[in-house]
């Protein structure tokens, strides 16, 4: 059994060799049995200017997998886009890749997150001189951002269907897309690890029993909220408002949940920063499931 074990770890420590240190910068974390599947939520609106959608995710705690909500998270840099991390299954385990900001979307195992984060690259906006501008055929914005377009082609390119919400890559029953060229290519740029605001959200998840996956049976009765959790004080944070690393910066802001509105989208042009229906990873042509707003694989 020894023996077993130890090829096990050796095999995990090859397979973990000959991937980006990017993807999985920080403790590695590897859980002997799955995590639970995706939650179907509803994304709150963007609550300011220039935020960017970080998705939910199971993450893994003392107590087991337990749900960070997805959420509204200032961009720490103009140009910087989100790759979320991702349960990766070798060996027998499955292994948590942490996600980071970079000028491109990465590889993040074909896993589906909804809301832009279709399996492969981004289609949920674009920057665009300095500004960013929301695909509102995929994305809720808020009623003061008018900085939107609609592109539903690149939604269609970039969709992996996942109708059973799986929310690992590989082994049993798991997403089954290896990584790109360009995905790769991606992933071995210059990146930035999560924002203060996105550690202190993940830390607040973990502290709330609620969140655990023993307690709610896998179904989070908090899958989504408009800001971050853990912050209090002024109603807004600037792009650029917080560095990385826990406690960095000095922006604040309320907790207050926006709900679940479902403001239309709004029928925009798509922008001129990037051409029509052109995704950030390498299209795949899968069919696409009716993605709307709400979260669907």
């Amino acid at each position: 059994m020894k023996v077993l074990r130890s090829m096990r770890w050796m095999l995990l420590a090859l397979v973990i060799a000959v991937i980006p240190a990017s993807s999985y910068a920080g403790v590695l974390i590897s859980v002997g049995f799955a995590p639970p599947v995706l939650p179907v939520y509803v994304q709150p609106p963007c609550p300011e200017p220039g935020w960017m959608w970080t998705p939910g995710y199971w993450a893994y705690g003392a107590d087991g997998y337990y749900w960070v909500p997805g959420t509204w998270v200032p961009a720490p840099y103009v140009g910087a886009l989100w790759t979320p991390g991702y349960w990766g299954y070798s060996s027998g385990l499955y292994v948590w890749y942490p996600g980071y900001w970079g000028p491109h979307v990465g590889y993040y195992g074909g896993v589906n997150y909804g809301f832009g984060y279709m399996g492969v690259g981004f289609a949920g906006g674009i920057w665009v001189g300095g500004a960013f501008r929301y695909n509102t055929a995929i994305m809720h914005v808020g009623p003061g951002i008018h900085n939107v377009y609609v592109d539903n082609t690149i939604v269609r390119n970039t969709t992996i269907v996942n109708n059973t919400h799986v929310a690992y890559s590989g082994g049993p029953g798991g997403i089954n897309h290896p990584p790109t060229a360009q995905e790769n290519a991606f992933s071995h740029e210059a990146h930035q690890g999560a924002t203060s605001f996105q550690t202190q959200h993940q830390s607040s998840a973990m502290h709330n029993t609620a969140s655990y996956a023993k307690n709610n049976g896998g179904h989070p009765g908090n899958p989504a909220v408009a800001r971050p959790m853990a912050f209090n004080g002024g109603a807004h944070a600037n792009i650029g408002s917080q560095s990385s690393g826990a406690g960095a910066g000095k922006a604040t802001f309320n907790t207050q949940s926006q709900g679940h509105v479902n403001n239309a989208p709004q029928n925009h042009p798509a922008p001129q920063g990037q051409p029509h229906g052109q995704p950030q990873g390498q299209p795949h042509g899968q069919p696409h499931n009716e993605s709307g707003h709400e979260h669907e694989h």
